[in-house]
């Protein structure tokens, strides 16, 4: 087993990078990809705690949201993501960038909090910075929140009713236009992959022409298995991807109890990710030094 789509405490997920390494190896996984939203400060203690265990492949990652402008020609839709898998090598450009994009995430936390306020909900920014640990804040420790206070019965109602896109708490993020973001990740060694392809809200008479097109401006996989997806969106979304000859990929979308839904090594239910997805990508096979 493997996962090619986990996120630490340093972006919105429950667990550390090193504790986060060491849960898969518990688990029986041979590898993960640690793919934070929008920073890499976590990549560098994943990578240390992947060296004390043999025979664990570790790779660095990161999640960008992706703006629906530049010269993709379709949108607005959906949330747009993109996975860099394989980042080895950051540029001084693909750092700026990053870094820029983590302070604009604090700005939007920020207004997600005042959203909240409109609704006479009594928190402080202190409330929803302990269910982070401490570290970045996303929306799962919003959410986290509002279950706690009994806003909400659980994490997906808090989704559903308040944090979901068009909800009256869902606060647009800021991104980078896909094809800097595309240029970024591979001047920095790795590979860009669109994420839950689902979640652009696009049709399926026209998913196959803009994914066409993204391949042409840079992208070279498609996160077909994801758990947030039909059995059957995920096969038609992985024959897209071998007809277009790219990287099929398979994550778990792991953030640890704030998305129960979601366990590491499974891209589904009881789907398992298996090695052979990894082994199909062999320039991600390649070792990782801090």
């Amino acid at each position: 087993m493997i996962d090619l789509h986990t996120h630490s405490n340093v972006s919105d997920g429950e667990l550390t990078p090193a504790m986060l390494v060491n849960e898969a190896v518990r688990l029986g996984l041979s590898a993960i990809a640690l793919t934070d939203h929008d920073t890499i400060k976590g990549l560098e203690s994943a990578i240390e705690a992947a060296k004390q265990h043999e025979n664990f492949h570790f790779i660095p990652g990161i999640e960008i949201n992706i703006n629906w402008k530049g010269k993709i020609g379709l949108g607005p839709g959906g949330e747009f993501h993109l996975l860099g898998l394989g980042i080895k090598k950051p540029s001084p450009a693909f750092i700026s960038a990053v870094d820029g994009l983590f302070r604009r995430r604090e700005a939007r936390n920020r207004e997600i909090l005042n959203r909240m306020h409109e609704f006479s909900i009594d928190v402080c920014w202190e409330d929803i910075l302990a269910f982070s640990g401490g570290h970045a804040v996303g929306r799962p420790h919003f959410a986290a929140f509002l279950v706690k206070r009994k806003i909400v019965k659980n994490i997906n109602q808090a989704f559903s009713r308040y944090l979901g896109v068009g909800k009256p708490m869902y606060v647009p993020k800021e991104g980078l236009i896909f094809e800097e973001a595309a240029a970024l990740i591979r001047e920095s060694e790795g590979f860009p992959v669109l994420a839950h392809p689902n979640s652009l809200y696009i049709a399926w008479g026209r998913l196959p022409d803009f994914v066409k097109t993204l391949k042409e401006m840079g992208l070279m996989g498609l996160e077909a298995w994801h758990p947030t997806a039909k059995h059957g969106s995920c096969r038609r979304l992985e024959a897209l991807g071998k007809s277009l000859e790219l990287f099929v990929t398979e994550g778990s979308d792991f953030h640890g109890s704030l998305r129960p839904d979601r366990k590491l090594g499974y891209s589904g239910r009881s789907r398992k990710i298996n090695d052979a997805v990894l082994e199909a990508i062999p320039c991600l096979l390649k070792p990782v030094s801090s």
